[in-house]
Parts: C-alpha cells; sequence; structure tokens
C-alpha cells in the first residue's frame, strides 16, 4: 500500500482517488479550500489542504487545473522534495467553444515548467491523452489506448508505471517516451480533442499507437 496525495477535487481527480483507494491505495486528498470538498461517492474520505496531502504522501498526483499548476505547487516545493510527481493535467488557453486552442506553454510543456519549478521532485507526465474515464478503466475503450510516460527519473517512471498497472492499464499499453522534454507531443494532443468531438460526438476516447 502506497500513501498518495491526489491534488485537485474535480473529476480527474475523484477518478484517479477511487481507481487508486479500489485497489487499496491510501489516498489523501488535497484541495485549496478543503471545508467546502464532499465525497458523497466515498464517505471515508475527506479534503484536507495541499500542503497538508502532499507533505504526507509517498506519492503526489497533481490532478489540479493544468494553468493554477505551476503558481500552486511552486510553494509546496520543500513537501514535494524527493518525492514522485505525477503530472495529468494539461494547461491550455481555451477558445469560444470550451476546448483548448492553444497549449499554454509554446515551445515546452507543463511537465518542463514544474520540473524547472520543483526541481527536487520526480516529475512523470501520464495520462493526459485520455478520457477522464478511461483513466482508471483503460479497457473500457473499444481499442487499447496508450499510457505515456515521461520523466527525467527512471526509478520514478517505474513507480508510476506500477500504479498504472494497478488502474488495469497492462505493461504492453505503457510507452516510456523517455525525459521529461517528450512531455511535449503528448501535451499537444489536447488541441485535437475538439475536432475529435466534432468529429465523433461526446464518446471517451484516448489516443492510441498502433504497431
Amino acid at each position: 500500500m502506497t500513501t498518495i496525495a491526489v491534488l485537485g477535487t474535480g473529476a480527474v481527480a475523484r477518478a484517479l482517488t477511487g481507481g487508486l483507494q479500489h485497489v487499496g491505495h491510501r489516498i489523501l486528498v488535497g484541495s485549496r479550500d478543503p471545508q467546502r470538498v464532499r465525497f458523497e461517492e466515498c464517505r471515508d474520505l475527506r479534503a484536507v489542504g495541499l500542503r497538508d496531502a502532499a507533505g504526507a504522501a509517498d506519492v503526489v498526483v497533481n490532478a489540479l487545473p493544468g494553468d493554477v499548476s505551476v503558481r500552486v505547487l511552486s510553494d509546496l516545493g520543500g513537501e514535494l522534495a524527493g518525492k514522485v510527481l505525477v503530472d495529468v493535467a494539461n494547461a491550455v488557453e481555451s477558445g469560444p467553444s470550451g476546448f483548448a486552442s492553444a497549449v499554454r506553454y509554446p515551445g515546452g510543456s507543463l511537465a518542463e515548467e514544474l520540473q524547472r519549478a520543483l526541481p527536487g521532485a520526480r516529475v512523470v507526465k501520464t495520462l493526459n491523452t485520455v478520457h477522464v474515464s478511461l483513466m482508471s478503466r483503460p479497457a473500457r475503450a473499444s481499442v487499447p489506448p496508450s499510457a505515456f510516460l515521461s520523466g527525467d527519473d527512471p526509478d520514478a517512471k517505474e513507480t508510476v508505471a506500477e500504479l498504472l498497472g494497478d488502474l488495469g492499464w497492462p505493461p504492453e499499453w505503457i510507452i516510456d517516451l523517455g525525459g521529461v522534454r517528450t512531455a511535449r507531443g503528448p501535451e499537444s494532443f489536447v488541441l485535437m480533442i475538439g475536432d475529435l468531438v466534432r468529429a465523433l460526438g461526446p464518446v471517451p476516447f484516448g489516443m492510441a499507437i498502433a504497431r
């Protein structure tokens, strides 16, 4: 059992919290406003402050909105030092349709910005190319989706791969792309989502690599 802090309380955070708790991990939920958070679907969970959650965990998941992730997490350098920071967020500029019209860090990536702001943390990018409903239940997709790993620390990526396995991702569906710089490609996938939704309808989907 690993103690995992999931920072954020939106749909992604709740999906990962439920999936990781279901397989036996101890979950701490970190919120910027913990007093207002309720978990009707899981009564034994309660939210605490971001600093308390990150400080007490072995692994930390960034499920905060991408546009605030660097600013908010930069204040937690001490709590995140030496820890695996799993970044599942997308940092984008949104167009009139509500879908991403541009990435917030052109020529870079959110994962790189987090690693730069938190040099003591071990950042690993993953799961940002699949719909929230597939993150902890990838077998629901009609075609096996791919989960990518981008990070500079091999041991951190191995830890994240094991957690993905706990969530139902077979090893052959997981692709290690290399260092944190390789997060640029997966993060750019978000620019296709609006067009794909218009073409396919609001069905869950994710990126898959055919080979």
